[in-house]
């Protein structure tokens, strides 16, 4: 499969059998993203949280190509509120999907709608396809259990932030990874506005200084898995 990096939290992954899932599709209000919304489709989108420049342009990109939404209960009831379909779950659950299995996991963060409804708890989300694992933390600080995530299923990779402010700066997430124990990590939520500059390099030299591996794709880059 491919992993595609739209900048920010916004990622694309197209399985092997041709499927598109969009990951926080935040792109037209997104200083550094490389494409607008109708310039990308997809068959599934998983949100992380509600917030703006999460949801994103999910709701535009739906009304294109109609994918199913994967979120947590009460996003995902927004969601069909909205007149889009989507896939209830919530925390500690999983599901097999034509794609692979999806499970979410804890974030500490915030969840609400641009419009203040409710969204629900933040997740992150631990992806199965085509024989590799990706945990996606959301948005989220440092918590002692991606330990146990990290346990419980052999990650291939950790996209995680590195943004400070709002999520983990550098120094928390070169633990979370040193916690979790992927095989590669890569670094997201950065750059995207002065608030959460932050250098991926820096991350990088913390990261292989604990004897992991890091993969820092620019904005727009696609790779192999």
């Amino acid at each position: 499969m491919k992993l595609k990096y739209f900048s920010h939290s916004s990622f694309q992954i197209t399985t092997d059998s041709g499927l598109v899932l969009l990951i926080d599709p935040f792109l037209d209000d997104n200083p550094t993203s490389p494409v607008t919304s109708d310039q990308v489709g997809a068959d599934f989108i998983v949100l992380t949280h509600a917030h703006g420049d999460h949801l994103g342009d999910g709701f535009k990109i739906a009304a294109r190509t109609d994918p199913l939404f994967i979120c947590v209960n009460e996003l995902a009831n927004y969601c069909s509120e909205k007149g889009f379909r989507a896939h209830n779950m919530h925390i500690g659950g999983s599901y097999a999907f034509d794609f692979g299995s999806l499970k979410f996991t804890i974030a500490h963060h915030g969840s609400m709608t641009p419009e203040g409804t409710y969204g629900g708890e933040p997740a992150g989300v631990v992806l199965s396809i085509d024989g590799k694992t990706l945990y996606h933390t959301g948005d989220t600080g440092l918590f002692y259990d991606m330990k146990l995530i990290g346990e419980m299923t052999s990650l291939d990779y950790m996209l995680v932030p590195i943004g400070d402010n709002f999520t983990m700066g550098i120094v928390d997430a070169v633990k979370a990874v040193e916690l979790a124990n992927p095989g590669i990590a890569i670094p997201m939520h950065y750059n995207t506005f002065p608030v959460i500059e932050a250098d991926p390099q820096e991350f990088r030299k913390g990261v292989e200084a604990i004897g992991k591996q890091v993969v820092v794709m620019g904005f727009g880059d696609e790779i192999v898995l």
